[in-house]
């Protein structure tokens, strides 16, 4: 069985950070968020994101961060449209506080508000304000 292997996306950390900027999504500090692909990933998942618990920002002296992992098997293949759905759906599960933790799967998560949020996404790019 292959080894499960990770790397930085920097691509998909500058779309990240336009998504934020283009959304307003001023709670988060995309500079403290970061992307990474993994290969190999048994996982069924397409992405998950990750939350620095306190307990490390306290004990190592770090900033509250988190981390995007894309399943590269899965996420390559989708469409563009897709791929910004599924970065906006990890996104959201980023609570106002940054604080490290994580909000569950519900009203922030839920397909309706991901595809209203990729509708203002849409519409401002057209419109040029993004």
């Amino acid at each position: 069985m292959a080894k499960l292997r990770y790397e930085r996306d920097p691509d998909t950390e500058k779309l990240v950070r336009k998504i934020v900027v283009c959304l307003r999504l001023d709670w988060i500090d995309p500079s403290r968020v970061y992307v990474v692909k993994s290969r190999k990933s048994a996982s069924n998942a397409i992405a998950r994101i990750y939350g620095l618990p306190k307990v490390f920002q306290v004990s190592l002296g770090f900033e509250p961060c988190y981390v995007i992992e894309l399943i590269s098997e899965k996420f390559d293949r989708l469409p563009e449209e897709e791929k910004i759905k599924v970065l906006l759906h990890e996104l959201m599960h980023i609570p106002k506080t940054f604080s490290g933790g994580l909000r569950p799967h519900g009203r922030y998560t839920s397909k309706r508000t991901i595809d209203k949020l990729y509708a203002m996404l849409r519409d401002a790019k057209k419109s040029g304000s993004c």
